[in-house]
């Protein structure tokens, strides 16, 4: 009998294909919360998921009794209960690699947009308000030659960094990361305290995971220690950041602006000020959102869900101890 599959993001027709091949597949691409009852009832006998976006709970564990994997289309893995699912021998796969460089694409993107002020004067245009040639009002800052502060500098760290220090010349700080001697040669980077970055860095860059004490890293006192020309960059996790407080930094001219794809809520609430603000740049977290990178993510959850529900070790594994004691 075949093993069960509960897939709950879009796939494209090859990937559905090729996971019929081997399993039956219960498919919800337009799943829209765990209440689903036609997904309650697929979760009962599943022994793989493939999705992302979705709270997996304890308690919805304990609803798929049979659940051996979960394949989630995604880095980052903080709406799952790792030490839970590695206790009931349960592997957890990401996908790492395969959406590193667009990520860093989206983040030097944030940097260059609320540097030159791209979206506000944009509007600027598009309102009609362009009726002679510009002044200081509307001058930006530049982004070549200036600090860079990377907080975190795993993957996606090191390839926005690369980005800022071989394309823009500019210098680069870390921390919140374990030394980097590679990144130092290749770079120039140099690791320092968090209090040495935030008070040299032109821009303040964040690509830590979201974890219990990463959560809010950033408050009101981080961000009194920045200079008030600085530009604060989030491509992590909007909880890496207490909300208000950056809304307070950025009213009070604290620091210069901000360039955000992640948030606390998402979607954004209607009365968050935050796409309102003129110093603020807001994107509906898009760090991987390309035609070619989501169908990489895909097809690499597919390949990872495949080899765990055959026996074989996946390509991206969080948890590996679920692996060993499967293994031993």
């Amino acid at each position: 009998m075949k093993k069960r599959i509960v897939a709950f993001r879009r796939l494209n027709e090859q990937q559905i294909a090729q996971l019929r091949e081997q399993f039956h597949v219960d498919y919800f691409p337009s799943l829209e919360g765990v209440d689903d009852p036609g997904f309650r009832d697929a979760l009962a006998e599943a022994h793989g998921l493939v999705g992302a976006s979705l709270k997996i709970t304890p308690e919805l564990l304990d609803e798929a009794p049979h659940l051996e994997a979960i394949a989630s289309i995604s880095v980052g893995y903080d709406n799952y209960p790792v030490d839970e699912l590695t206790r009931r021998g349960i592997l957890l796969c990401n996908t790492p690699d395969v959406l590193t460089e667009t990520t860093a694409d989206t983040g030097f993107s944030l940097i260059m947009a609320t540097a030159r002020r791209v979206v506000e004067l944009a509007e600027f245009v598009k309102r009609g308000d362009w009726k002679e040639s510009i002044g200081e009002a509307q001058f930006g800052c530049d982004v070549h030659g200036k600090t860079l502060g990377m907080v975190g500098m795993g993957r996606i760290g090191a390839a926005v960094a690369r980005r800022g220090a071989l394309g823009f010349g500019m210098n680069v700080l870390y921390s919140y990361a374990s030394p980097k001697p590679e990144l130092e040669a290749s770079l120039g980077a140099r690791r320092c305290e968090m209090e040495e970055l935030l008070e040299r860095a032109d821009f303040v860059c964040v690509t830590v995971p979201l974890t219990a004490e990463t959560t809010h890293l950033f408050g009101a006192e981080q961000f009194a220690r920045m200079k008030s020309s600085a530009i604060f960059i989030n491509i992590a996790r909007g909880k890496v950041v207490d909300e208000p407080a950056l809304i307070q930094a950025l009213n009070d001219g604290q620091i210069r602006g901000a360039g955000l794809d992640v948030f606390e809520q998402e979607p954004l609430p209607a009365d968050s000020p935050l796409p309102h603000m003129a110093n603020v740049v807001a994107l509906p977290h898009i760090g991987s959102a390309t035609h070619e990178t989501r169908t990489a993510m895909a097809q690499r959850a597919v390949d990872n869900i495949t080899l765990a529900l055959t026996g074989e070790r996946p390509i991206s594994l969080v948890n590996e101890p679920a692996w060993d004691s499967r293994s031993s």
